[in-house]
């Protein structure tokens, strides 16, 4: 099938790239010509695992390729995915103009029946304004479909080769056969594709990810009650865990959610309550707890060195939102290293892939370590922030040899403290006292 994909962000980038693996042609637009060289030169500009290697074995086979020219992308294909940002807005909602402005393209470019996809994350009712800028724009006929990505940063591209699911929110039976045919190749598992009508799969993609929020929130909620009476988060996470009716993931205790997704989209789903007189009380909670709980480590660390950290050096360990990705939107990271600074500490930070992202959050306010000891070096304190894998099994005796004095704080409850304890080492994790 022919397919243009419109925006090469994280989202654009995985669905254009995984699609052409399955043998469609696809056509990747984008308006930053930079951005287009380095990508038709096997250079991008997110990392996600195995996303690199596709996108070269596919350019290189003529399936996958790279333009400006949206007019030319629209014309040669059936299948027009929009994949843009769709950035929050200073109310929590979403800002689709970036969408509109799509849609408007598409619309002048029309040369023939063609189904136009909002692949964004996008508000109940997008698709119906979308239908209606590009009505205004042609004659020629179309159709519009909802059809929400559920991919986890980190995971991707194999989250989009073997969905759990495909949502696909259709008012057209043509629509929906074309959809069906385009996913085939990804459900040979027998996993379904699930058609509903459109506003129906707006909604869907809101939903699943304030869900997910929600369940954050409460394990650091519960982890907080835990720590002040005694308890072990982990050991009640494990029990809760057994209950099929519960599940065992997002129950990790931890700094709280960050990145593209979650905190935006529990805003919007918000804003969309609020506009349409509905009660929004637990999604504001998840929201109200989740910025607390950085917060609360902050506070740990106050309570350990007090407020005037001039004198001090805190190593950091992970600075993404979470592993396998670069990505440090709405990252702990960000809050937790800026209250540092503030208190006029000295951070010393390491992280696998996001030296980049950091340099524009941060500048020259924090050193950049070129590995995870030498930002040991000297430092009073270190913060474990982002559970990289590189970080579960340090050597304990070399890290203590480097620190000034051996104090972790664990955002991600890592370590055994136990033992971290018998190694002469402070130990703070979220949900259990040690100290």
């Amino acid at each position: 099938m022919k397919v243009c994909v419109v925006g090469t962000g994280y989202v654009g980038l995985v669905v254009g790239t995984c699609l052409a693996e399955m043998g469609n042609n696809v056509i990747c637009v984008d308006n930053n010509e930079e951005k287009l060289k380095q990508l038709k030169q096997g250079i991008i500009p997110i990392y996600e695992p195995g996303l690199e290697e596709l996108i070269k074995v596919n350019v290189s086979e003529e399936r996958l390729s790279f333009t400006s020219d949206l007019k030319a992308a629209v014309e040669k294909s059936l299948v027009c995915f929009i994949a843009v940002g769709t950035p929050q807005g200073e109310d929590g909602s979403a800002d689709l103009k970036y969408v509109y402005q799509v849609a408007e393209s598409i619309g002048k470019s029309l040369n023939g029946y063609k189904v136009i996809i909002d692949k964004s994350t996008v508000p109940v009712g997008t698709a119906e304004k979308v239908t209606e800028i590009i009505k205004q724009n042609s004659n020629q006929p179309f159709d519009v479909v909802s059809n929400p990505e559920f991919l986890k940063q980190g995971a991707a591209v194999d989250d989009f080769l073997k969905p759990d699911r495909v949502v696909i929110g259709s008012n057209s039976q043509k629509a929906t056969e074309i959809m069906q045919e385009l996913y085939a190749p990804f459900l040979r598992t027998g996993n379904p594709v699930i058609v509903m009508d459109v506003k129906s799969a707006e909604m869907t993609k809101y939903a699943a990810n304030s869900f997910l929020a929600v369940k954050i929130s409460y394990a650091n909620e519960i982890a907080n009650i835990c720590e002040a009476v005694g308890a072990d988060a982990e050991m009640v996470r494990i029990g809760m865990c057994a209950d099929k009716r519960i599940g065992s993931q997002f129950l990790f205790p931890g700094l709280g959610y960050g990145g593209s997704c979650f905190p935006k989209d529990v805003k919007a789903l918000t804003k969309t309550a609020k506009d349409n007189d509905c009660d929004y009380s637990l999604l504001r909670a998840a929201d109200e707890v989740n910025k607390m709980q950085r917060q609360k480590f902050i506070n740990k660390i106050v309570g350990k060195f007090g407020s005037d950290l001039s004198e001090k050096t805190f190593a950091v360990w992970g600075l993404a939102f979470k592993p396998k990705t670069n990505d440090m939107r709405e990252a702990p990271s960000i809050t937790i290293v800026n209250a540092l600074l503030e208190m006029g500490a000295k951070v010393k930070a390491y992280d696998p892939k996001a030296f980049d992202l950091a340099e524009f959050y941060f500048g020259d306010k924090i050193e950049y370590s070129k590995s995870a000891y030498a930002a040991l070096e000297g430092a009073d304190c270190m913060l474990l922030l982002t559970e990289w894998n590189e970080f579960r099994r340090p050597d304990f005796d070399k890290m203590k040899d480097l620190m000034k004095t051996p104090v972790i704080f664990d955002g991600r409850n890592q370590y055994n403290g136990v033992r971290l304890i018998e190694r002469g080492f402070e130990y703070y994790q979220v949900g259990k006292k040690y100290n």
